[in-house]
């Protein structure tokens, strides 16, 4: 490998692992929540629903982009990975730190999701290098922006189960290191890569729709009202998309 290519991985990797570490920032807002009530709980699940769903529609349209039937095919694969790690957790003793019970499998569940689908943004890094570097900056800043509230969205399931501020963060940076490690090989083999873009897309965004729809709403109405819930998601998603639209 020449000198030249050895740089630029190195690069690629630096990138990679700064979208990484921006997810971590999600946390940051808990600092300031005192108290975790059931209310709270209820109102953190509603805005880690409307950030999920907003961040599913841009998921969605980013693979419409490489191919819309690949993306269909990998939101149905994304349902069905739920489907079947519910039913695999089910019937176990789901354990999360000192948390157990649906609590635990709740967050294991969303970890999973927001962990395969930071395979796609590594390797959406990757392909970018291959159009030059500032192709590659700009869409390196995209996703590590749009990491941020998905950080947040973590947190906001997290928090309220009694993870520290820095579990919370620990975790979400976790989440997203196989964009680091994704981006390095995407980036040596573009041409392979890219086609399997639209799949890993529309699954992220299949498995975090139906997630929101299974386990996050149904508990955010248990301890709230469905006015509040129904704000707190609007309010969330509404932000989530003028986000992804204008920064």
């Amino acid at each position: 490998m020449s000198d030249l290519v050895t740089s630029q991985v190195g690069m690629v990797f630096l990138y990679g692992l700064i979208t990484a570490v921006a997810t971590g920032l999600g946390a940051l807002p808990f600092l300031f929540m005192r108290r975790v009530s059931p209310k709270n709980v209820a109102i953190a699940n509603a805005l880690a629903s409307g950030l999920m769903l907003g961040a599913s529609s841009g998921l969605l349209l980013e693979g419409a982009r490489y191919g819309t039937r690949q993306t269909v095919v990998g939101g149905a694969l994304g349902v069905a990975f739920i489907l079947a790690g519910e039913r695999l957790l089910a019937g176990r003793e789901a354990a999360f730190g000192a948390l157990r019970g649906a609590g635990a499998r709740k967050i294991l569940l969303i970890l999973a999701v927001m962990t395969l689908h930071s395979f796609s943004e590594g390797v959406a890094v990757g392909v970018a290098f291959g159009g030059g570097a500032k192709l590659a900056t700009l869409i390196t800043i995209a996703i590590a922006v749009h990491n941020i509230p998905e950080g947040l969205a973590i947190s906001a399931v997290m928090r309220p189960k009694g993870s520290s501020i820095a579990a919370c963060a620990g975790w979400s940076i976790f989440s997203s290191l196989p964009q680091p490690l994704m981006a390095v090989p995407a980036f040596l083999f573009v041409e392979a890569f890219e086609p399997l873009l639209p799949y890993g897309l529309g699954f992220a965004a299949g498995a975090m729709v139906f997630m929101v729809f299974l386990e996050l709403l149904p508990e955010a109405y248990e301890s709230a009202s469905a006015t509040t819930v129904g704000l707190w998601v609007s309010s969330s998603l509404g932000a989530m998309i003028l986000f992804q639209r204008y920064l």
